[in-house]
């Protein structure tokens, strides 16, 4: 064990106290207990006088990390910590560890009072289009299914058997919008959609940025059941196996440029860094004799230092008096004066001229390596060079910035619920992710889009034509995902080229470092201890502050009380990291070298593409995972029938003097 923290005052005081009582909690009723021990410590904070806000967080984040695993000792006046153990000789072991841990978070999350509300109005019987209907409405019952694949089983295998499988599952992808309504049941799509997410293990929280949902229905049986749900959502900026991989980390991009170096490689850097420079908006900058048209082309050392000294100054303007109201954006973004309005606040001000200087030094670098011109001699001059080659590194970090966000997605929800998932239903969701549907979709949706971050950088709408070429992803546990896991689909089976394939490829494991551990109620705490400091918080949840805003406002936090961030925030949870390139040329579009992306699976008529997809996973999957008596056992035990006991149902964790469930929801209208 490693010291975590030394009692030196009230508020340590009371961590002594704390991990005193978390010490008694039985293993059995850990779960339910910890949220009753949490508001009792809570309550005892009182006693820490000025210090209440700082015990409050230590209280909170103990109780956090003992609902992961961790273990803590007292030794005199010190607070002794250890993380839970990765179990690395038991995958089996680890992953019951860790669902369990994601259980507790996700248990917390279905406590709250509202969700409860929203959970219990889904399965409550109301009025539809077609009759009484609930959110039971749209799952499946498992005997009617399993009744049917028992009879398509005794097809002979081949195309008969085939055909009985398609009759019985017949999947398509809807997408979810914030007005959509289930023709079915007239429930909103994005109520079905987010009472589904709620039986994931893990909690449900939104990101902002571009976010895609979809379900995949089932138009076999009535009223179109759900067979399960996704979610795409702006990639995550930094990601060291993803951009190893793409090559967009600066020693890859330089090996690369200098093995293929060329007189074209020389001009898509050359026209990167005037793109970057170009896309900055300057007129108060020329204005205030910030700096002058001159220092843009010919960069001197006094206008760069000018230039870091102005951001220094926005930055801490915009820390102190960080106003999040106007960075809200209005309905309508196509009015040049308002984003010229947001280049000049506080925030884009610092941003702008930090950017800019960072990019006329680069330019300065190159011109004194030898890259006065683009051509294939210049470039190799400036990659034999230390400087030359940091500064190529640094430009490719900047174009990166400028794709990560528009032409590439994450996967963050992804999966089938009862009585799909048994049938091998995740593969079918994550195939039918990379249906021209999708992408195409998603180009319509936001061809229009105005970058919020680009448009206020440049003072005038920004608008970047999306070119959805990758899909990243990662898996829940450290060890192997059977749903990804051997994933991939030859394009001559679609309808593409034999030569090309769509697949799920494993890139390695994430760093298992991160904040999922650490609640929401933790992390209320910590804003409002941070909202208390004189000279303005660094992290405010305005778009366009900085990635991760919600680790960096826990880092912040945890420095500012003593508790040792870096150690507190290894979770130690690897994950596998998956990428799925739906382009041949995908490298080339994220670097910004290619305009037209060459996809893979066909464009033209993406709804057959779609079926040819189902098709595939029906022969490679369903059609043997049909013949095992267990699989089918597992479906038919999905009922309807009351009281219901459906695995795609969300089991609310049950609280005191509280009524069953099925008084609140099955019979209420009966």
């Amino acid at each position: 064990m490693k010291p975590l923290l030394r009692a030196a005052g009230k508020a340590e005081q009371v961590c002594l106290h704390a991990v005193r009582s978390l010490s008694v909690i039985s293993a059995g009723r850990a779960n339910d207990e910890l949220q009753e021990v949490r508001t009792k410590l809570l309550e005892v904070t009182s006693g820490a006088g000025d210090e209440i806000p700082i015990a409050r967080i230590y209280v909170s984040v103990l109780c956090d990390l003992w609902g992961q695993g961790w273990t803590f000792r007292t030794e005199g006046s010190s607070i002794l910590a250890k993380p839970p153990e990765t179990n690395g000789r038991s995958p089996e072991l680890e992953k019951i560890r860790l669902r369990a841990a994601h259980l507790h978070a996700r248990d917390s999350q279905l406590s709250r009072p509202p969700i409860r509300e929203f959970i219990r109005g889904m399965e409550r019987r109301r009025l539809g289009p077609r009759g009484w209907v609930s959110i039971f409405s749209v799952m499946r019952d498992g005997r009617e299914l399993a009744s049917k694949l028992r009879a398509a089983v005794a097809e002979p295998p081949g195309e008969s058997r085939e055909s009985a499988l398609e009759s019985c599952i017949s999947p398509y992808i809807q997408f979810v919008t914030t007005d959509s309504i289930c023709p079915f049941t007239g429930l909103r799509l994005i109520d079905i959609w987010r009472y589904f997410r709620y039986t994931w293990s893990t909690p449900h929280n939104t990101t902002p940025g571009r976010r895609m949902l979809l379900l995949v229905r089932d138009r076999a049986a009535e009223n179109h059941p759900i067979i399960g749900i996704a979610a795409l959502a702006s990639a995550i900026v930094q990601h060291r196996r993803r951009d190893e991989w793409i090559q967009w980390t600066g020693d890859r991009l330089a090996d690369k440029l200098l093995i293929q170096a060329s007189g074209e490689w020389a001009r898509w850097l050359h026209q990167s860094l005037e793109q970057l420079i170009g896309s900055i908006y300057c007129k108060d900058l020329f204005d205030g004799g910030v700096i002058t048209r001159s220092d843009i082309r010919v960069p001197t050392d006094k206008a760069i230092m000018r230039l870091r000294r102005e951001a220094q100054r926005a930055w801490d303007r915009h820390r102190l008096y960080p106003n999040a109201a106007e960075h809200k954006a209005p309905t309508r973004q196509d009015d040049h004066r308002f984003w010229e309005t947001q280049a000049k606040s506080h925030l884009f001000r610092a941003k702008r001229t930090e950017t800019l200087a960072e990019l006329l030094r680069i330019r300065r670098t190159l011109a004194a390596s030898g890259f006065v011109t683009p051509s294939k001699a210049n470039l190799l001059r400036s990659l034999n060079t230390r400087d030359g080659r940091r500064a190529i590194e640094q430009i490719g970090r900047a174009v990166k910035a400028a794709h990560v966000g528009i032409d590439m997605l994450d996967i963050t929800v992804c999966g089938a619920i009862a009585p799909y998932a048994p049938l091998l239903g995740g593969k079918l969701v994550s195939l039918m992710l990379t249906s021209p549907e999708v992408t195409q979709t998603y180009e319509r949706r936001y061809a229009n889009a105005e970058s919020v971050i680009a448009s206020s950088m440049a003072g005038r709408p920004v608008k970047r034509r999306p070119k959805l070429v990758l899909l990243g992803t990662t898996s829940l546990y450290g060890i192997g995902s059977s749903q990804y896991n051997r994933l991939k689909v030859s394009a001559d089976s679609v309808g593409g080229d034999k030569r090309d394939v769509v697949a799920f490829e494993a890139l390695g494991q994430s760093a298992g470092y991160g904040s999922f551990h650490l609640s929401t109620d933790t992390v209320a705490e910590i804003e409002s201890l941070l909202s208390q400091q004189k000279k303005g918080r660094r992290v405010n949840s305005i778009f366009g502050e900085g990635v991760s805003p919600r680790l960096r406002k826990i880092r912040e936090g945890l420095d500012l009380i003593g508790l040792p961030a870096d150690r507190l925030l290894q979770h130690g949870s690897p994950r596998i990291v998956y990428a799925v390139a739906l382009a041949t040329n995908f490298r080339d579009v994220l670097l910004g070298k290619a305009r037209r992306a060459k996809y893979i699976l066909p464009q033209t008529n993406p709804p057959t593409t779609t079926q040819r997809l189902v098709r595939f996973w029906l022969r490679r999957w369903l059609s043997r995972r049909v013949e095992r008596d267990d699989v089918l056992k597992d479906v038919e035990r999905q009922t309807l029938i009351h009281p219901i006991e459906h695995g795609a149902r969300v089991r609310l964790p049950r609280r005191e003097n509280e009524l069953p469930l099925l008084a609140a929801t099955e019979w209420e209208e009966t």
